[in-house]
């Protein structure tokens, strides 16, 4: 494992002592590859996934877009799944990377979609 990888592992379980999801107040939490983005609402009480989304959906990767507004649409993706679910409130994981670019804007995107955090 290099360097920079170490580091966010360091920062993610850092982060991960302070915050944990519940079933009304899942976690959103967020995982940014080279290519792609993720999120996932988690239920940390039962070790459950409850909803996710990532830009490698056909509706979201069909549209030629950069990664940025990618990234957006897949908060608002994962803020309608929580609506469906009946979830308003998560807990922000930004998963040991910097908010900043796509991580930031994966936030906006669920904050627009009508999620509180």
């Amino acid at each position: 494992m290099n360097n920079k990888t170490s580091a966010r592992k360091k920062i993610r379980y850092r982060i991960r002592k302070k915050i944990s999801g519940a079933s009304q107040k899942p976690r959103l939490s967020v995982f940014r590859s080279n290519t792609d983005i993720y999120a996932q609402l988690i239920d940390d009480d039962n070790g459950v996934t409850l909803a996710a989304a990532s830009s490698k959906q056909k509706d979201i990767a069909a549209q030629k877009a950069p990664k940025i507004q990618k990234s957006k649409l897949v908060g608002a993706a994962i803020a309608n799944k929580a609506k469906e679910l009946g979830i308003s409130t998560v807990v922000f994981d930004r998963g040991g990377y910097i908010y900043h670019g796509r991580v930031k804007a994966v936030a906006e995107g669920a904050r627009e979609g009508g999620l509180i955090f």
